[in-house]
């Protein structure tokens, strides 16, 4: 899977589940996805990273396509750190998917408000990890990129 750009495609990942990151990162190269996947162990790490990054660049060339975001993580949870990456003007464009085991209907409802573009409840086989990189990144990178 290839992306139109000399970077390939920027994944970024918000969880404190080692096991979880371990899965995902071995199911984004198992996909074939051209590009890097980083990760952060919570909510205040992830707007750490993305100011840094902003201020890395005059662009948004360093900014991620894609945000995978848990919802319980400790310091700053997925529901806070949603609410700050879609009231930051730059920051408010990237897709945000949120990636947890918790799907109860009153959650899935503030994030959809919040703006996160889908709400996945996590795979238990690895198989389907690879399946949701697929499908994330067509739908919400790839689709983006080409419109």
């Amino acid at each position: 899977m290839k992306m139109n750009s000399r970077r390939g495609i920027h994944l970024l990942m918000a969880d404190d589940d080692c096991d979880d990151c371990v899965l995902a990162k071995g199911a984004f190269k198992d996909a074939q996805i051209d590009g890097e996947m980083h990760f952060v162990g919570d909510g205040k790490e992830l707007l750490e990273y993305l100011q840094h990054q902003e201020a890395c660049t005059s662009g948004d060339d360093t900014l991620p396509d894609l945000i995978l975001l848990d919802l319980n993580m400790p310091r700053k949870d997925g529901r806070e750190a949603l609410a700050e990456v879609k009231s930051d003007s730059r920051l408010k464009t990237i897709p945000v998917v949120i990636l947890s085991t918790a799907k109860e209907e009153q959650d899935v409802e503030f994030c959809r408000k919040a703006g996160a573009v889908d709400f996945i409840e996590k795979p238990v086989m690895f198989e389907e990890w690879i399946e949701i990189f697929r499908l994330l990144i067509d739908r919400f990178v790839l689709n983006r990129n080409a419109g």
